[in-house]
């Protein structure tokens, strides 16, 4: 069974997935679906149907790796500037996201108000965790703002963080 979604490679808030499954399994997921949410938007279907009739699927998946590449790279560059000392990162090889640390002390649900003021805001990593939620990580995207402007984001982030 293959899971995947045109989320990252058509538009991140396009919330389509696809499945490739034996006959009896898709039907099975199927009704899973159906029994926690009904049914997929037919907009949002017939959108994906149009774009994928198109566009050559893998020339495009090509040159949207190439631009979160060069977003993913300029986020990495600029954290180790605008993060406190002793916070860590990953570095994607996928995905729209940059999952970061910072040290113990730091809650970032109670500092996103803070970060917020200074135009600027990240999505508290507690949320993620299955058991006990770590208060100090947070997920950053990198796939929505050019490179000037994840630099330009960073640099407000690190003054939000200082103030916090």
């Amino acid at each position: 069974m293959l899971l995947g979604s045109f989320s990252e490679v058509m538009a991140p808030g396009l919330r389509l997935g696809w499945l490739r499954a034996p006959a009896e399994l898709r039907r099975a997921c199927a009704v899973a679906k159906q029994a926690a949410d009904l049914h997929t938007p037919t907009v949002n279907q017939l959108a994906a149907a149009r774009y994928l009739a198109d566009r050559d699927l893998d020339a495009h998946v090509a040159r949207v790796a190439a631009a979160y590449g060069a977003r993913r790279d300029a986020m990495l560059a600029g954290l180790a500037d605008a993060l406190p000392a002793g916070s860590a990162w990953t570095r994607p090889e996928g995905g729209m996201f940059v999952w970061v640390r910072l040290p113990e002390r730091y809650d970032t649900t109670a500092l996103l108000p803070e970060v917020v003021r200074h135009d600027v805001a990240y999505v508290p990593g507690a949320p993620f965790h299955a058991g006990e939620p770590d208060r100090a990580t947070m997920r950053l995207c990198f796939v929505t703002q050019t490179p000037g402007e994840i630099a330009e984001g960073l640099r407000r982030l690190g003054e939000a963080l200082r103030a916090g």
